[in-house]
């Protein structure tokens, strides 16, 4: 009986794993916004997987999430980001109006203290080309932006 209860257990975690997987892989890749803060025109370069690796190419049809991170001293309820990505032999940009706050002024991503992470899906059928960075900036009226700390993206 232990006996057989030992290989159900090993059954049922072999299950287990294997449905946790998609079989595709996702690229990701974060990148921390400087101290001193985001000036306008300074565009952030992601570049969402290893170069190095032997088969990157273009990924078609794949979601791509941005997500950022920012504490209590972000003076918005918001942030305008524009994102433009490299796929098919096409540049393709997004505008992007991303809520951190709700009409109460609570902050809405997730996060303890006083750091907050917000995630949004940019698109649901990108063409990424992985050999290309994203880039991504923001266009707030404002010269310098404080307050956000890491800008990311994913690609699932």
């Amino acid at each position: 009986m232990r006996k057989l209860l030992t290989i159900i257990a090993a059954i049922t975690l072999i299950v287990m794993a294997a449905s946790c997987s998609r079989g595709e892989r996702d690229y990701s890749r974060w990148t921390s916004i400087p101290d001193k803060g985001w000036a306008f025109g300074d565009t952030l370069y992601l570049l969402p997987t290893d170069t190095t690796l032997p088969d990157n190419d273009t990924i078609v049809r794949r979601r791509l999430h941005i997500g950022l991170t920012h504490d209590n001293d972000y003076p918005y309820s918001n942030v305008w980001l524009e994102v433009t990505v490299t796929g098919s032999g096409k540049r393709y940009r997004y505008t992007l109006d991303i809520p951190l706050a709700d009409v109460y002024g609570r902050w809405i991503g997730s996060g303890f203290g006083s750091d907050y992470q917000r995630d949004v899906i940019v698109t649901t059928d990108a063409d990424i080309d992985l050999t290309s960075p994203i880039e991504v900036r923001h266009i707030m009226r404002l010269d310098t932006l404080q307050g956000l700390n890491r800008i990311g993206i994913l690609v699932d």
